[in-house]
């Protein structure tokens, strides 16, 4: 039984109002009477606008349904369709054109492109390393992936590999920082002389890419140089094992990497009450306050981790440079639709989630923006809220509504908050440019998401006909015309210079040698930031963007003018023939209970909300309930078009229970679905398939959240 305690007509559970008063409040310079009687009026003010916009979603999506549904069998017109849905409301005008003028942009936001990471907020290991991830090693990266064609060996170190990786850091260098008559390669020393850094006594080819040293100038420990806004640091140590072998004495290079990281209380986590809100607000509340610290075991050792401090170099004629040490950190809030039992009404209803993560996170990040020294977050002053999930722009005005009231209550300068704007639901996606007037004056941040986006896709257009399979869908024109919208909308509206524009996740953590040859494509579409699933592929990824002047293609790409347009991502990406043979049908339908399974399993039974969880051949794919999302609104679509009958699709779920049983075999934790395929993992799995059509949107949170609150409960 819950235990609550009652707060200016909210009844909270006890653990998250113990949170509040005893940790989150003291220091942040807001009254305890001022806080719960903000809260309460945002639960019992918002609260009736949120359920009224939810509806609105219903209400839209049963009128495009319907039309569907009348026209069966006849050939789509295109023209007809888009005349309905601007009819409906679902499509409005463009507007007039206009600039954002967000202001107390940091620079990571502004004018530094570089790798963005995601991480479930409730892993504080995780979360240090995202924080920690501003810098990483390129030697480690190069040699401890497949980056460079192959595996690293098993065992000691490998000579020939590590030769392989100085040999592939130097070409880097030589593309980065050219020296005027002489390759890195050659270099035997490098010092600092009359303001400029030499390389065997020769100048940089551009000599203002040089920043700072650390050490002596004729011997310095440390060089740092800058490229297209990303700093670089030479280490240099003859006493290292690299670095003795090295006729520079260079031990490593080290590059700026994941420049910001996004702190995720959404889909990356399993948040259900209290306890599990409770886990999130705190470790948000020790990156803001700087003092968050993991303890594990790692060889026998125990190991505290910690946020890592500034680095300080010495100018090129002198003074103090420096240079932050950690990845700016931004906040994801939930959506406007799941509801919460952390917070009752006086009615006994939940308090909708994304108002308690609206006041609590924003709350808890006023301990850095109380700071004026330190490990600070925000040298601007802001805070950096990701709002996902939003349908259209009455949806982006209710947040940005939701946001001032905030900063009122927590008594900040108004647009402190800043929003970032996930382009991945369909109506949001097809009025871009009006959602982002909606927040024009906080708006830091849009992105594209092709499985959300897809899943939404499936979705509203549920009623049309069967999709087509899963790889095909990435091929047709829509996602192209989605991704190019994205970026041209985003520079009509200002975004250079003054926000992030974003695109998504590189899903195969242990296939970097992949990733490097395709993900350069972000940066060249005008992406200043693109999602990377951990440290290592941050450091990797930011070689891209020493390669490609991001803001040079949004210049060429904004005097360019428009590459796509409404018109083409309003064509539903439906299947053109059909022609399937039987086993097309099984190998597609596997595929996605295979994914699914696999992430349900740990998302009901240990609370994992994100994890790399193995596909149906076996590879490692970053898996949190976007890509549910996607792979059961699928299966529900050809279940709904009789592509596939109810029962080959449960024989195939039982088929891959057991596939997946294998795959996690060596974990002490699992719980195995076969073969009674009666426990709520499987049950929660069947649910999101045979249930998929009339869930909110297509969303997996209502189905997971209450499976989830069902094994607590059986567990006590």
């Amino acid at each position: 039984m819950v235990q609550r305690v009652e707060r200016n007509g909210l009844r909270v559970a006890q653990e998250l109002a113990d949170f509040i008063d005893n940790q989150a409040l003291p220091g942040s310079g807001v009254a305890p009477e001022s806080f719960w009687d903000g809260f309460s009026r945002l639960a019992y003010d918002f609260g009736p606008r949120n359920a009224a916009l939810l509806a609105k979603r219903e209400d839209l999506q049963k009128q495009i349904d319907d039309w569907h549904i009348a026209r069966r069998g006849q050939v789509h017109s295109h023209i007809e369709y888009r005349a309905f849905l601007e009819q409906i409301g679902y499509l409005l005008p463009e507007g007039e054109d206009f600039q954002i003028d967000t202001a107390n942009v940091d620079p990571e936001i502004a004018s530094v492109p570089g790798p963005q990471l995601v991480v479930p907020i409730t892993n504080a290991r995780y979360a240090l390393n995202a924080a920690n991830a501003r810098w990483g090693s390129l030697y480690d990266g190069l040699y401890g992936t497949d980056a460079m064609g192959s595996a690293p060996p098993k065992g000691g170190y490998d000579k020939g590999r590590g030769a392989r990786v100085v040999a592939r850091a130097r070409v880097f260098l030589d593309e980065a920082f050219p020296v005027e008559g002489l390759s890195h390669a050659d270099a035997r020393r490098y010092h600092v002389q009359g303001g400029a850094l030499l390389v065997d006594d020769l100048p940089l080819v551009s000599p203002d890419k040089f920043v700072g040293y650390r050490g002596h100038p004729k011997a310095p420990d440390a060089v740092l140089l800058r490229n297209n806004g990303l700093h670089v640091e030479l280490v240099f140590d003859r006493t290292h094992m690299i670095g003795a072998r090295d006729q520079a004495g260079l031990a490593d290079v080290r590059l700026e990497s994941a420049v910001s990281a996004i702190m995720d209380c959404e889909d990356s986590v399993a948040c259900v009450d209290a306890e599990e809100k409770v886990q999130a607000y705190a470790n948000w509340l020790g990156l803001m306050k700087g003092d968050l610290e993991d303890r594990f075991e790692k060889a026998g050792q125990t190991v505290t981790r910690a946020l890592h401090p500034d680095q300080i170099y010495t100018g090129p004629v002198g003074g103090e440079v420096t240079v932050k040490g950690r990845a700016l950190m931004l906040v994801r809030n939930v959506g406007h639709l799941m509801t919460n039992p952390a917070v009752l009404l006086s009615d006994g209803t939940e308090i909708y989630e994304g108002l308690m993560d609206a006041m609590i996170t924003v709350l808890i990040a006023r301990h850095d923006l109380n700071k004026d020294a330190g490990l600070r977050n925000s040298h601007a002053g802001s805070v950096y809220v990701v709002k996902p999930k939003m349908h259209g722009p009455e949806e982006v005005a209710f947040a940005n509504e939701t946001y001032g009231f905030v900063e009122q209550v927590l008594g900040l300068p108004e647009y402190t908050v800043k929003l970032g704007i996930m382009d991945e639901e369909r109506r949001t996606s097809v009025n871009l440019k009006s959602c982002i007037r909606a927040a024009r004056h906080r708006v830091a941040f849009i992105n594209t998401g092709f499985l959300d986006r897809t899943g939404d896709e499936i979705h509203t257009s549920m009623e049309a006909g069967p999709f087509s399979r899963k790889d095909f869908i990435k091929r047709k024109a829509w996602i192209g015309g989605y991704e190019a919208l994205n970026v041209d909308i985003g520079l009509e509206c200002g975004l250079s210079g003054r926000a992030q524009i974003g695109k998504g996740m590189w899903a195969m953590p242990d296939r970097m040698a992949a990733m490097l040859e395709t993900k350069i494509e972000h940066p060249k579409a005008g992406a200043n930031c693109a999602w990377v699933p951990s440290p290592t592929a941050a450091t990797l990824h930011a070689l891209h963007y020493h390669r490609v002047d991001v803001f040079a293609v949004q210049a060429a790409l904004r005097k360019g003018g428009r590459r796509a347009h409404v018109d083409t991502i309003l064509d539903i990406p439906l299947a053109s023939f059909r022609k399937w043979t039987d086993a097309q049908i099984v190998q597609e339908v596997e595929n996605n209970a295979q994914g699914i399974l696999g992430y349900v399993v740990r998302w009901i039974d240990q609370g994992v909300g994100c994890s790399k969880v193995p596909d149906i051949h076996d590879v490692g794919l970053m898996e949190d309930r976007a890509t549910c999302r996607i792979s059961s609104q699928h299966i529900a679509n050809w279940l709904h078009h009789g592509v596939i009958s109810k029962e080959d699709t449960m024989e195939i779920l039982k088929r891959m229970a057991e596939v997946v049983d294998r795959q996690n075999a060596g974990d002490p934790f699992y719980a195995p679905m076969a073969p009674g395929f009666d426990g709520i993992a499987f049950k929660a799995a069947c649910d999101l398939v045979f249930e998929g059509r009339v869930q909110p949107s297509g969303y997996t949170e209502p189905v997971l959240h209450r499976r989830r609150l069902e094994l607590k409960a059986a567990r006590g």
